[in-house]
């Protein structure tokens, strides 16, 4: 084969790469939206239904355990299917239980909708990085991470600004309509770009259900990378949930301020999480977690110890929580994908999925068990939480030092 040849064949593998990465930013975009939406919707959502921190807390966390135990249940099977068939399979879910969300006329109504969205949520977070590490090779990989998590900046600078507002305009029901209807628009490309993913089949099929739990007991390193990734997301989300209400309650911002939050660092994020992809491939994934890990405790204490300044103030300071906090996950993700081989990835990484959402369920409804509303309507013990989320994030950086990626990689 002549360089030309060579030359372009690769340059039409990078291209399939770009537009796979591009859909599968698409999808992260409506799921995180999806997510994320509920944070900011967390003030308005206490004063309607007249609900608790704690029963707040609960709205957040029944989604996240919901997906947890979907995401646990998938692991004994996902291995044996094409994943472009599960990937579609839970994302139609998804797009019914948002709907469904958008319907609810109740308290419990919105609990057991979330629930819904979050058990075929569940499959897709796992899906979309199985896919991931499937096609793009471990030494472009910090790159198409960086680009997957531009999704959670275009959703933080355009999707949240937006749905906060035709919800403060409309009602907190038009969110979620509108997050419904832009995910249907994406399953008929999801049919048409994705190509058949079968290659992890044919060894995988041969292994008992139960094979998934059987490796992650005998082999210490894939126990460490679940450790490392529910650790991650408990420092992460023990604080989360309760930014946008502690901003209302005790920093003087009002309902509609809320959007700059998510605007201000959504917009820093789309321009750093590429430069972070690519120093994770260039310096090293170990070496820019670490930097970013630490960088991360600063912001964290100061928004949990924030008292009532002037917004442009707190902006710079939550700015620098999306920048810095956002940008550990990166690498982070990078790495975990990289800790079991091809045949293996798709239950791992529902595994890794379920244990990162449960983490992430317990951190938010254990925030709500700590943080109380005083008489004044402030919320009291957020330091307290603050104080949790830098000590585990602390413990992160020492087990990621722990983690050792498998030299197993299909290159297409």
């Amino acid at each position: 084969m002549t360089q030309h040849k060579i030359s372009k064949l690769l340059t039409n593998i990078m291209n399939k790469e770009k537009w796979i990465v591009f859909l599968l930013s698409c999808i992260n975009f409506t799921h995180i939206m999806d997510f994320m939406i509920m944070m900011p919707l967390g003030p308005q959502l206490m004063r309607l239904f007249e609900i608790t921190p704690k029963e707040f807390g609960f709205i957040v966390s029944a989604y996240t355990f919901s997906a947890g135990i979907s995401g646990f249940l998938a692991a004994f099977f996902v291995d044996k299917f094409d994943r472009k068939k599960v990937l579609l399979f839970a994302y139609i879910g998804f797009v019914l239980g948002t709907f469904a969300c958008a319907f609810a006329p109740t308290y419990a109504f919105l609990v057991i909708a979330r629930i819904i969205a979050g058990a075929f949520g569940g499959l897709i977070g796992a899906q979309v990085f199985s896919i991931i590490g499937d096609l793009i090779p471990y030494e472009r990989r910090g790159s198409a991470m960086g680009n997957m998590s531009a999704a959670f900046s275009v959703a933080s600078v355009a999707g949240v600004p937006f749905s906060l507002y035709i919800a403060t305009e409309l009602s907190w029901h038009a969110p979620f309509f509108f997050i419904a209807s832009l995910s249907a628009v994406l399953v008929p490309f999801m049919f048409k770009i994705f190509p058949t993913m079968v290659s992890h089949i044919q060894q995988s099929a041969k292994k008992q259900p139960f094979a998934v739990i059987e490796n992650i007991a005998k082999d210490k390193n894939q126990q460490i990378g679940l450790l490392f990734g529910a650790m991650l997301m408990v420092g992460h989300f023990a604080i989360i949930p309760f930014i946008s209400p502690y901003m209302v309650a005790n920093v003087g911002f009002s309902e509609k301020d809320l959007t700059y939050i998510y605007f201000v660092g959504g917009a820093l994020t789309f321009f750093t999480s590429p430069l972070i992809g690519k120093w994770a491939d260039k310096y090293g994934k170990l070496r820019i977690f670490t930097i970013f890990g630490m960088l991360a405790l600063i912001p964290i204490f100061l928004i949990t110890n924030m008292p009532r300044i002037p917004v442009y103030y707190a902006l710079v300071i939550t700015a620098l929580f999306f920048v810095f906090a956002s940008s550990r996950f990166i690498p982070a993700n990078a790495m975990i994908t990289a800790l079991v081989s091809p045949q293996q990835r798709g239950g791992f990484m529902s595994i890794s999925s379920s244990f990162q959402q449960l983490a992430a369920g317990f951190a938010s409804f254990a925030g709500g068990l700590i943080i109380t509303k005083s008489a004044s309507g402030e919320l009291q013990h957020y330091d307290y939480v603050g104080y949790a989320s830098i000590l585990v994030s602390i413990l992160c950086i020492f087990i990621a030092q722990k983690l050792k990626p498998v030299n197993v990689e299909i290159v297409k």
